[in-house]
């Protein structure tokens, strides 16, 4: 984080990139981990509110919650995002733009699924083997190593018991470093969408996007028996940045503050 470390210091650069890795934190978690004391975190967190980098949310919830104020947690802002270099933003979408127009609608669609076709071939080996959590988890940790600050586990219970997001795995991506080229083009976040179900051998469902301006990217992984071969289309996928699901879903069901980025690398 290039501008913030030159400007707040590396500590403050750290609780930056500590947030925009795990996504919304309390000031606990992130003192906590970085080794901090509460009046130091505080410090470093006001700092980085009052330059717009990063904001407070009330903490989502899901079941009975008990007594007391909810809990307050920090995300990074747009600003913050920006702080860590996005390179060549500009140039790939002037491309894509060209592309787009020379080529025709369905050109960047088709350029994406190509730029996908790499990172599928060298994830496979990786996420074909244990049960989908397992796979979920080996592929959150291919993503970290190629910077997108993945992490997986079982996605909360939302909705009716048996219902379309009851029950499954839930991948996050807290960083893309091509948010900006993907909120002009979701055809990036939808080619990536694809590429997750035929890894994982199962629908996924795209529920929010850091494109679309959520502060994670959050994908829903269906629990399903793993098949070879090409696997049934996802069901979801975000189009236009906004979500989109079956006729029988309930759009409430999915207000989840989380998001997937783009991999065009």
């Amino acid at each position: 984080m290039k501008n913030v470390g030159a400007a707040e210091g590396p500590t403050r650069a750290q609780v930056a990139r500590l947030i925009l890795e795990l996504g919304p934190s309390t000031a606990a978690t992130l003192g906590g981990r970085l080794g901090l004391t509460p009046a130091a975190i505080r410090r470093h967190l006001d700092n980085l509110l009052a330059e717009g980098l990063v904001e407070t949310r009330t903490a989502r919830t899901y079941g009975n919650r008990g007594r007391g104020r909810p809990a307050k947690v920090f995300v990074i802002t747009d600003a913050g995002r920006s702080a860590f270099e996005h390179a060549y933003d500009d140039l790939a979408s002037s491309a894509l733009r060209y592309l787009a127009e020379t080529g025709g609608p369905g050109a960047v669609a088709e350029f994406a699924r190509r730029q996908l076709a790499d990172l599928e071939h060298r994830y496979a080996p990786a996420v074909a083997q244990g049960n989908l959590a397992h796979r979920v988890q080996a592929l959150a940790e291919a993503l970290s190593a190629d910077g997108y600050a993945a992490s997986a586990g079982p996605a909360p219970a939302i909705g009716p018991a048996g219902g379309p997001l009851s029950s499954g795995e839930q991948l996050c991506q807290h960083h893309c470093p091509v948010a900006h080229v993907a909120a002009e083009f979701p055809e990036l976040c939808e080619a990536e969408t694809e590429a997750f179900s035929r890894l994982l051998g199962t629908p996924v469902q795209r529920l929010a996007t850091i494109a679309h301006g959520d502060g994670i990217c959050t994908t829903h992984v269906t629990c399903s028996t793993h098949v070879t071969g090409k696997p049934e289309a996802p069901e979801t996928v975000v189009r236009q940045g906004s979500f989109t699901g079956r006729a029988d879903d309930d759009p409430a069901a999915f207000d989840i503050t989380a998001e997937s980025g783009g991999l065009l690398t």
